[in-house]
């Protein structure tokens, strides 16, 4: 083995070591049953960032302009509330946040396809916690929709 290659496939990483010594990974969501890409497939994490930035964005305005009135300490708290709120009530009736919408995203349940309140609610207490959303699968899921049994894909 040549050191040029050997030292290609010690930065590639472990992934790409396993797919050269015949590992088949496949593509993301397909043991969800969803398409490798278009509508319904998994939601890239360059899109699910974005439309979180926008949703936080957004509260955090809330926040400030409308229960803090300009007190800076208070409103990171106050955003974190606000953000609870809304993520817990668009996603259990509508599937989305204005984030999401914008990004071309939805969350849906795996088994049925629309997200129950109970479920949004459990996913939104795992990702306001923000560790469970940085765990994720060999789908691109988090933990937080791993246990939720919910998935986030394009429209």
């Amino acid at each position: 083995m040549d050191n040029r290659q050997a030292m290609g496939s010690w930065l590639s990483g472990p992934r790409a070591a396993m797919e050269e010594a015949g590992a088949d990974f496949g593509y993301r969501g397909e043991q969800l049953g969803l398409p490798e890409d278009g509508p319904n497939s998994v939601a890239r994490p360059g899109r699910r960032l974005g439309a979180l930035a926008v949703d936080w964005g957004l509260c955090v305005l809330i926040a400030y302009g409308l229960i803090t009135h300009g007190n800076s300490p208070a409103t990171s708290n106050w955003a974190l509330l606000v953000f609870f709120a809304m993520s817990a009530l668009l996603v259990g009736t509508l599937g989305f946040t204005p984030g999401k919408r914008l990004f071309g995203l939805r969350v849906v349940a795996l088994e049925t396809g629309v997200v129950n309140p109970l479920r949004a609610l459990l996913r939104t207490v795992l990702l306001c916690l923000a560790v469970p959303a940085l765990v994720w699968d060999r789908d691109g899921r988090g933990l937080h929709d791993r246990l939720a049994k919910t998935v986030e894909v394009r429209i």
